[in-house]
């Protein structure tokens, strides 16, 4: 399309030129080269401008000066817009000092004629205003078309960031709810016959983890439909104490040990009160850590340890099973891959601009997860 515009533009500036010097009648010999001169090479103004511009401008002034000026320098004036609309400052400076000094001159050697330096004065003046208008237009497109870009791209980035977000969700709540049903389904039959208390107590617990899974299930899906700034209501560190009464059900020996006082299942009077967010990460990672140990790590007891300075709240579960040395990842499953609720505990650390720290427990026994999140908004930041 550029390409048919530039043809007749030049078509314009040669017919605009050509055609009044051929019905001149006849004349001295140059007048026809040099009213080609002046208008023809127009076309190739994109691939050099610079030597269009010189080759166009002083076929114009000598013919000018020769006492033959054509009625409009169309060629001067497309090169003078084209200058104005795609050339750095220091060329359009140059263009415009060029184009001035031959106006000049044309129209004042050998003959004064101040009636048409006037007109054309004009002329070259709109001729250049329009060329700016062209190039602010197109820088405003340009700029237009970049914030058009970066917001579709964060736009991009914020439904990746939601759907990882809901992903993991759906993971640790389905994980979890899973593992300890299974794990309570597959012993009720042997309790029924031997410990019809437990076996009970067994089938509640799945029960109730049902409830619970399917209430959280609930609040994720009707999250999709709220409002951006109204995220539903997460699990945190006050409902740890019935995620391990949960866990202990299953017959572990599991322990929640709260160090300084932080106001675990409302067990402490302390004012510590952690951000939303850490709150949810750290509930999230203990539940997928307990998850890991109830369906992966043959162990008997689990610890879960809390510690808070100032500064980070720290989470520690540390379990007695066989864990997985080679990958770290505490399933031990020995695929030596991080699975997905290891990468779910890091991601969501890291979110809170913390860290997560996976391998054997100290005594070489069992494995360890703990957990670094910060609680203050300058670490975060």
């Amino acid at each position: 399309m550029k390409r048919y515009v530039n043809l007749a533009v030049t078509v314009a500036a040669v017919a605009a030129t050509v055609l009044p010097a051929v019905a001149g009648g006849p004349g001295a010999w140059w007048v026809l080269p040099l009213a080609v001169a002046s208008s023809v090479p127009v076309l190739w103004r994109d691939r050099a401008l610079v030597p269009v511009a010189v080759v166009v401008g002083v076929a114009t002034t000598v013919s000018a000066s020769l006492g033959a000026p054509p009625l409009l320098p169309v060629g001067p004036l497309v090169c003078l817009y084209t200058f104005a609309a795609r050339s750095s400052l220091a060329v359009r400076l140059l263009g415009i000092a060029v184009t001035a000094v031959g106006l000049l001159f044309s129209l004042l050697y050998p003959h004064p004629d101040v009636e048409v330096l006037r007109y054309l004065s004009v002329a070259y003046v709109f001729s250049y205003a329009l060329g700016t208008s062209t190039r602010a237009r197109r820088t405003h497109a340009l700029a237009r078309a970049e914030r058009d870009r970066r917001v579709a791209g964060d736009l991009a980035a914020a439904v990746l960031r939601e759907r990882t977000r809901i992903a993991r969700d759906l993971h640790d709540i389905l994980t979890h709810a899973v593992g300890v049903m299974v794990v309570q389904a597959e012993a009720g039959p042997l309790l029924v016959r031997h410990q019809p208390d437990r076996a009970d107590a067994a089938f509640a617990t799945i029960a109730a983890t049902g409830r619970d899974a399917a209430t959280q299930l609930r609040r994720a899906v009707g999250s999709l439909r709220e409002p951006a700034d109204q995220p539903f209501d997460q699990p945190g560190l006050a409902h740890l104490s019935v995620l391990v009464d949960r866990v202990r059900a299953t017959g572990l020996d599991a322990v929640l040990e709260v160090s300084a006082g932080p106001p675990v299942g409302g067990a402490s009077p302390s004012p510590f009160a952690p951000p939303a967010d850490v709150g949810v990460a750290a509930y999230r990672i203990v539940q997928e850590s307990l998850t890991n140990v109830v369906r992966h790590a043959g162990a008997r007891s689990v610890h879960v340890l809390l510690d808070h300075t100032p500064d980070s709240l720290t989470v520690s579960i540390t379990d007695d099973g066989r864990g997985d040395r080679a990958s770290g990842t505490g399933t031990g499953t020995g695929t030596g891959t991080p699975g997905y609720g290891i990468v779910g505990m890091r991601e969501r650390a890291q979110a809170c601009g913390g860290s997560l720290r996976t391998g054997p427990a100290s005594d070489g026994h069992g494995f360890t997860v703990t957990a670094t999140l910060p609680l203050s908004a300058s670490a975060v930041g």
